[in-house]
């Protein structure tokens, strides 16, 4: 039988998400019995708020089930940019795409600005998609590493200023961040700014963990001076308002960025989901009692496997965002994580696959007792 498809060099770049690939090894294992406590997916396990739910159901009840106009309705638009403006960005309505998911914000963002040979910068560990989306738009990959920094930018400045350039075309920043939950301080993004103004580097600010946040305060990037002309700020519903399955998003930008990336957003996905939309302004309008419950039950969640980890002698870099950890363990972090799945059924992501070998990285959006559960399991075979 012959290849009947010529693949692109394109797709040849990237591989398959590691975090999907094993949490769909989870859910394929508890689909054959197997009782796997999943600290490998990052999504919160609240129930979306039910005023969200009757919101989006009211709004079917309603008709809402059409196209929109491409880059959002304007309800939706405006409590977006208010909500920057709250953030301290200079944000108008006209300046926001709305998008199916942030993820879909950040690839048009990569398509927009990046093509063959651009040098894109990333901050390791980083989310799996910062490097599959990059080199999909052609980019070519620098890398700084935090790890030897607790996972925090401030302390890593100087190695930051080694490695952005004239060359550079776009650096990525992801504060709180996705894998380790650190949140990086109004110096680093300081030192951010200078770099970027110096260099006329464009600036991606992933905030999509923003209202998860504890012991330290939220800035974005987009409000410091000299940074509002040149960051794509991107940010969704996803996390905060446990809303995955809703696909909802959106990115903040200049009217010229807007304008291109909209003819992107346009030929691809056209809208987001009408009825999705209007379910959007009341998460961002009446939806902040729920909001910080998840987030006091997170915090919570942390500290408890802070504490579980130090009993064992396990030495943590404690985030102040997100719902993940890193937990350092044995050098061949892939082998680490197939044996706590098979051995312990307990799913975790090898930290290669945020450029972190020799970590694991948790989610701890489950409850209190499949945490302490997953680290006796762990401890049992041996694993900590």
């Amino acid at each position: 039988m012959s290849d009947a498809y010529d693949f692109s060099e394109r797709i040849g770049r990237v591989e398959p998400s590691a975090t999907l690939a094993i949490s769909n090894l989870a859910a394929a294992k508890e689909a054959e019995g197997a009782d796997i406590v999943d600290l490998s997916v990052g999504e919160p396990d609240f129930d979306t708020p039910s005023n969200i739910v009757e919101a989006g159901k009211d709004a079917l009840d309603a008709g809402h089930t059409g196209y929109t106009s491409s880059n959002g309705i304007p309800e939706l638009k405006e409590s977006i940019a208010a909500k920057l403006r709250d953030d301290g960005i200079d944000a108008d309505a006209d300046e926001v795409i709305v998008t199916p998911g942030g993820k879909q914000a950040l690839y048009e963002t990569f398509q927009t600005l990046i093509g063959d040979g651009d040098e894109v910068v990333l901050l390791d560990p980083a989310w799996v998609s910062y490097e599959a989306m990059a080199k999909l738009a052609g980019a070519d990959l620098s890398r700084v590493d935090l790890a030897p920094h607790g996972f925090q930018l401030e302390p890593a400045l100087d190695e930051l200023a080694e490695t952005v350039s004239n060359d550079t075309e776009l650096l990525v920043v992801n504060s709180p961040s996705n894998p380790t939950g650190a949140v990086f301080s109004e110096t680093a993004l300081e030192g951010v700014r200078d770099l970027a103004v110096e260099h006329d580097v464009a600036v991606i600010s992933d905030e999509i963990y923003q209202r998860i946040t504890y012991d330290a305060e939220h800035v974005s990037l987009a409000s410091l001076d000299g940074m509002a002309d040149r960051t794509i700020t991107v940010n969704g519903f996803s996390k905060a308002y446990s809303m995955t399955g809703w696909r909802l998003g959106y990115l903040h930008a200049t009217d010229d960025f807007v304008g291109q990336a909209g003819k992107l957003h346009s030929h691809s996905v056209s809208c987001a989901v009408n009825f999705v939309q209007r379910a959007g302004v009341e998460a961002l309008e009446n939806t902040d009692e729920s909001v910080a419950a998840m987030r006091d039950a997170f915090r919570d969640r942390r500290d408890l496997l802070v504490d579980l980890f130090d009993e064992h002698g396990v030495d943590v870099d404690v985030g102040d965002g997100a719902f993940y950890m890193m937990i350092p363990v044995a050098d061949d972090d892939q082998a680490w994580c197939e044996a706590a799945i098979e051995d312990a059924s307990v799913a975790c992501v090898p930290g290669s696959a945020f450029n972190a070998p020799g970590y694991a990285r948790i989610s701890y959006a489950a409850s209190e007792e499949r945490l302490r559960e997953a680290v006796d399991r762990l401890v049992s075979n041996d694993l900590l």
